[in-house]
């Protein structure tokens, strides 16, 4: 990426892209990642895979530009958040089965909830992207209960 985006025989298309322009495609890789699963076709999920993760790549890369992180904090940052994320795995917390897991999870996913309800009655959320709410998703949440319950409505087709 960074051979890609370098002004002295980068590409220009990638040159001139930034974290507005690009940010579609990373919207549209994740539904390619989600159809590809909706369709069991694994050979597709790999490429879509990849196609998402360059994604990462190429923000984590114009990131680094503004000096803001770079890929390594993106790293670190994943890796925090599922150690934090499975006390009972990383620390000492003790769960029976998976759908405990979820109720913890939840209850330790509740200030966040609350904070992100405050953001947006205050206006400074962002609204989920229009294709989203064109699958009829209203939180972030409610897509991961609608999955759970086999209603993926990730795809438009």
């Amino acid at each position: 990426m960074r051979r890609l985006r370098d002004p002295d025989g980068g590409c220009p298309w990638d040159i001139e892209q930034n974290f507005e322009t690009i940010a579609p495609y990373t919207i549209e890789e994740a539904y390619e990642v989600a159809g590809a699963i909706e369709d069991r076709d694994w050979s597709g999920l790999k490429e879509e895979l990849g196609d998402l993760l360059l994604q990462v790549v190429y923000h984590a890369r114009m990131a680094e530009e503004r000096q803001l992180f770079d890929f390594s904090d993106v790293v670190a940052a994943i890796s925090g958040k599922m150690i934090a994320r499975h006390p009972h795995v990383f620390g000492d917390a003790k769960v029976e089965n998976a759908a405990a897991q979820t109720v913890a999870w939840e209850e330790m996913q509740a200030p966040r909830a609350c904070h992100q309800t405050r953001r947006r009655a205050a206006g400074r959320c962002h609204p989920r992207p229009a294709r989203a709410a064109t699958c009829g998703e209203t939180s972030k949440a409610d897509g991961k209960r609608r999955f759970r319950l086999g209603f993926s409505g990730t795809r438009s087709r």
